[in-house]
């Protein structure tokens, strides 16, 4: 007797949401890098080097560092990160600068399933967070679960993930506090899961929500590691 042979369901990799109750899906997403530097001595060059490439962007000054710079730098085309960014970089007056490969971060936009407006939370949103011009300060890191969160039943998952999800909107409806969270599975060289970036106007409320988010059973018990975190202040952004 012969077997029959069995063809794999096509996969489909879309992001999802739902809308009037019925689901809705878009195959696209912002992808964003951020990239960390020493021994910037003028600023200023860096701006005019961006400003003439064209491409979004934001530039930061490092608390940490008083010749550190930070860069974020997003597009829908991941072929970007390589045919405009790398060659960008390998210029002047990048070429000039010392990497900071511990800071190195790379993530895409997704969905978690109820959006109702998937272009909006993919694609449009993101940006204008990262050009508000309000948002003067971030802390940008990455984080790693425990691989065993990953076959706890939903439900669970979910009401561990809700404590962040209250946080994180407490501190937004204040305007204290907002957030860009990047998904990085097989992308990061760490491993790392999550990108997270926290924007505001002020710095103590992005360190204020990191505390709070300390006492939460996910970060108490279900991750393996935080950062490191990268604090700094925007220098320069592209336009919105």
């Amino acid at each position: 007797m012969s077997r029959e042979s069995t063809t794999p369901p096509a996969l489909d990799l879309s992001e999802k949401g739902r809308k009037d109750g019925q689901p809705i899906s878009l195959d696209r997403r912002l992808y964003m890098q951020f990239l960390a530097f020493g021994g910037c001595q003028d600023e200023s060059v860096l701006i005019d080097c961006l400003e003439n490439a064209g491409i979004d962007c934001v530039l930061y000054a490092d608390a940490n560092d008083a010749q550190g710079i930070g860069l974020l730098v997003w597009d829908e085309d991941p072929n970007f990160l390589i045919d405009t960014l790398r060659p960008l970089l390998k210029e002047h007056p990048f070429s000039t600068l010392t990497p900071k490969p511990e800071f190195t971060m790379l993530g895409r936009t997704y969905t978690i399933g109820y959006e109702s407006d998937l272009e909006e939370v993919l694609l449009e949103k993101p940006r204008r967070k990262l050009l508000n011009p309000q948002n003067r300060w971030a802390v940008w890191y990455p984080l790693r679960r425990e691989k065993s969160f990953g076959i706890l039943p939903h439900e669970e998952q979910l009401k561990i993930l809700g404590e962040h999800g209250t946080i994180g909107r407490s501190f937004g409806s204040a305007g204290l506090a907002t957030d860009i969270r990047l998904m990085c599975h097989g992308l990061d060289k760490n491993d790392n899961d999550f990108v997270i970036g926290l924007l505001g106007h002020d710095l103590h409320p992005l360190s204020a929500c990191v505390q709070a988010m300390r006492k939460t059973k996910q970060t108490a018990h279900h991750l393996e590691s935080l950062g490191p975190f990268f604090v700094g202040k925007v220098i320069w952004q592209s336009e919105l």
